[in-house]
């Protein structure tokens, strides 16, 4: 099963949490932290302008961003936990 984002929204896979510190020490479950990053599964077309011209984004599938806490809506699409962002709501790519 597929998504195919609309408009100027992008549908994005969070990164795995990490278990263990710069340091070497391990988490236990309830430490961890969900991570604010996460790779680029699809991308809508764009927004569409009051002049009926989409503007396309500046993202494209594969990308790694960064984005808010708190900024995303969470669906389950078989084992995988998926991300549904506005373009407005990611931070920046991570080039690298």
């Amino acid at each position: 099963m597929n998504i195919r984002p609309l408009q100027d929204r992008v549908v994005v896979k969070r990164k795995e949490e990490e278990t263990t510190t710069t340091g070497g020490i391990v988490l236990p479950g309830s430490a961890t932290e969900k991570p604010s990053q996460g790779e680029v599964v699809a991308v809508g077309p764009g927004r569409r302008m009051e002049n009926g011209d989409v503007h396309p984004l500046d993202l494209k599938e594969g990308d790694t961003v960064l984005f808010g806490k708190y900024a995303s809506n969470t669906v389950q699409l078989g084992d995988d936990e998926l991300l549904i962002l506005s373009e407005s709501e990611i931070f920046g790519v991570v080039e690298g």
